[in-house]
């Protein structure tokens, strides 16, 4: 059984327009969503950065049935793990069962703002394992006292947790990564149908559990005007290499984008109006073993977006 999602863009949306995004998705009949955590917006272009924790709690009273999760939270630098074990354990408690956190070893983008040091990958990895073991504990209820290679906690405890686990679930975009996921995830969170982050993720402990994929998609009415808001919003996934996770602020991101070409840009979103083009994104994933498929609608077009997937494309799934 697949499960379908949507994407919830902080870094293109008012707060108040997400919780709103989020009720339509419910409405429309998604049965999960996914909301990104950052500090900045990818270019700013997007224009939008909010705290995603508050935006979180109007999520949590603005809808029902819809499950949510965080698409990713880094929980390394920026922010000691401690804290978001706290906020994931509130929110969870807010969203009985609806709640999951999604973490990942995040960008310099997000990461550098208090002045931390950005370390190589190694150390990223190192670091995630360690907060994970910090939020696992924390999360069991008891007094934690910490002294790690990178983290310390002194007498800490949570008083408000929910009834239910929360499952945590580990971004992953390579070899690496995805063994790291299967060792010490819930479930897989991945942007890509990529063979290779799915065996590394199975063999290294994941086989059974949950892999979550994200497809990029612009709907629009005309598919040339779908394709210029891609290039205009996000060309900086067409971006090689580790550039993403290394580039430190928009305007570095607005300046890399200026070599990519539109039709560059557009090369792995689905653009324009044909449910046909739409489905066969998402089987793709689901072709690729993915049970949970989550669809990011870029740009504006968001009510449009909701009223076509709910007629055109989710009936058919």
């Amino acid at each position: 059984m697949v499960a379908f999602g949507y994407a919830l863009s902080s870094e293109e949306h008012h707060p108040t327009d997400l919780v709103r995004h989020a009720r339509a998705a419910e409405d429309a009949g998604f049965a999960f969503a996914l909301i990104s955590d950052h500090f900045h917006p990818w270019v700013d272009a997007q224009g939008h950065c909010p705290f995603v924790w508050s935006v979180i709690g109007g999520i949590a009273t603005a809808t029902e049935r819809l499950t949510l999760g965080t698409g990713v939270t880094c929980p390394t630098v920026r922010v000691h793990p401690a804290i978001v074990a706290q906020a994931a354990a509130t929110s969870a408690a807010m969203m009985p069962g609806r709640f999951f956190l999604g973490v990942g070893t995040g960008e310099n983008l997000n990461e550098h703002v208090l002045g931390d040091r950005w370390p190589e990958y190694a150390v990223r990895a190192e670091m995630l394992e360690e907060a994970v073991a910090v939020i696992r504990r924390l999360w069991a209820g008891d007094q934690v006292s910490h002294r790690g290679r990178h983290y310390t906690v002194e007498n800490a405890r949570l008083y408000t947790l929910p009834e239910e686990p929360i499952p945590l679930h580990v971004a992953a975009g390579g070899a690496k990564a995805a063994a790291l996921a299967g060792r010490i995830g819930d479930g897989l969170i991945a942007t890509g149908p990529d063979p290779e982050v799915m065996t590394g993720f199975d063999q290294s402990g994941g086989a059974g559990k949950p892999r979550f994929g994200k497809v990029d998609v612009c709907w629009a009415k005309d598919e040339a005007a779908a394709r210029k808001t891609v290039h205009e919003l996000w060309a900086f996934s067409a971006l090689p290499g580790e550039l993403s996770q290394e580039l430190p602020t928009p305007a570095h991101f607005q300046q890399a984008t200026q070599l990519v070409t539109e039709e560059k840009a557009t090369e792995s979103v689905v653009c324009g109006p044909d449910p046909e083009a739409h489905l066969a994104a998402i089987r793709e994933y689901v072709d690729a073993g993915f049970d949970h498929v989550y669809v990011q609608q870029i740009g504006p077009e968001q009510d449009g977006f909701m009223d076509f997937y709910a007629r055109e494309v989710l009936p058919r799934l």
